[in-house]
This record gives C-alpha cells, structure tokens and sequence, in this order.
C-alpha cells in the first residue's frame, strides 16, 4: 500500500471527510482492520483565504508548494491537495516536488466519461466557476462543455461555501437556493453537475438534483485510495 499524502484544511469540515472516506474505502476493499497509510499537512485556511480575497495566487502557491515538501518529506508516495480551488496552483506544485500529484478535476472527469456525458454544469467557489484553472481543463484538456451560474448564482454559491459550509453550518434555505442553481443548469442543458467544491457535498445531496451529482471530494478520495492500493 502507498502512503497517501494529504494537503487539507481548506477547510478541515471537508478534510475530515477525505480521511473517513479514505479509511472506509481501504476498509472495506482489504476488510479486517486495515486502514490507510497517510499523512496530512494542515494548514491555517484564514491564510490562505486571505490570500484568495487578495489575490495574491504567488503567495499562496508558495505555501502550497511548502505544504507539499513537507508531506514528501514525511513519507507520502503521492499527494492530493484536498480542495478544488487551489489547483491553481497544481501543476507548479508538482514541479517542486519528486512525487506524483493526483488532479481532482482529471478525476472527476473520469467517472463523467464513464457515464458518456459531455455536457456538464459546474458549481463551486467563483475562483473555480470562472478562473481557467479548472474550468478550461475541463474544456481544453477533457473535451467537456461547461456550464456555470449566473453571476447573480454564482455570489450565493460562493457566498454558503465560505460563510457557512467552511465554519460548519448547514441551512436549509442554502440547500434549496442550491437546488434551484441545479435546476437552472439543467434547464441550460447540463447532462450531470460537478459539486467542484469539496464542501457542497456537505448541504446537497443526489436525491437533491434531477441529474447525477459528482461529488469531488468521494470522487478524489477514492482515486487516491485506488492509486495506494495499486501496487
């Protein structure tokens, strides 16, 4: 088994979820008492959020690039950066360091092919929904058409992620100005919807969506747990 090496805290409420589903995947593939070899980096996430309000993407691709030597450093066979948003910076990360760096988008884009899908609505912070980083990968290296919000949509979806899913809280009316967002994306002709903020999963969930959800985060923890056990 590879020691998987996990970059979290942006914020920790989903990085909490990378390790339970990280341990239950391997659990329930080795059975017994088996569990993951991993190491997480932690960092502070008011940082780098500060970071993203200025942006100041240098900066904060510094301290991605320090997280990621540490957990080389540590032992980890590989990383996962345990957040949509800043793979930003993913590819000057994994310039730094000397292990792979598994992408949660190229992931993601995985089991949307395995459903034959190409047209597909993306939600998550507004860094994801607008910047090229991830959207453009999506189109440019995967050949998917994405669909994004409204302007208007896309400051509430920001707005619950940060405001009230990353410090724990739950609303109900969140959860149905979500549902609404998903309606419209179907509407406009999106075949599934990429929860591409590992927090979204904590408020919808499928039965929420009249197409499929791809939830990145179960997406990205698993890939990680099959690249560990395939050795």
């Amino acid at each position: 088994m590879r020691t998987i090496g996990l970059i979290g805290g942006m914020s920790w409420e989903s990085s909490i979820e990378y390790y339970r589903i990280i341990n239950k995947t391997v659990g329930d593939r080795l059975g017994g008492l088996h569990s993951a070899k991993s190491i997480m980096y932690s960092v502070d996430f008011a940082e780098i959020q500060a970071l993203q309000q200025q942006g100041k993407w240098d900066e904060a691709t510094e301290l991605m690039i320090d997280a990621a030597k540490h957990v080389e450093n540590g032992g980890a066979d590989f990383v996962i950066i345990c957040t949509n948003t800043m793979h930003m910076m993913a590819d000057e990360v994994q310039k730094h360091i000397q292990i792979p760096l598994l992408h949660i988008a190229d992931a993601t884009v995985e089991k949307i092919k395995s459903k034959g899908m190409r047209k597909i609505g993306l939600l998550g912070t507004r860094f994801t929904m607008e910047e090229d980083f991830y959207k453009g990968r999506l189109i440019d290296k995967h050949g998917l058409e994405v669909i994004i919000p409204t302007a208007e949509e896309r400051e509430i979806v920001h707005r619950v992620i940060f405001d009230e899913l990353c410090v724990g809280e739950r609303k109900e009316s969140s959860r149905k100005q979500y549902v609404g967002i998903m309606d419209h994306l179907v509407e406009n002709g999106a075949e599934g919807i990429i929860l591409g903020c590992t927090e979204i999963g904590l408020l919808v969930r499928d039965e929420d969506s009249r197409v499929p959800l791809f939830d990145t985060t179960r997406i990205h923890a698993v890939a990680a747990v099959e690249y560990a056990l395939t050795v």
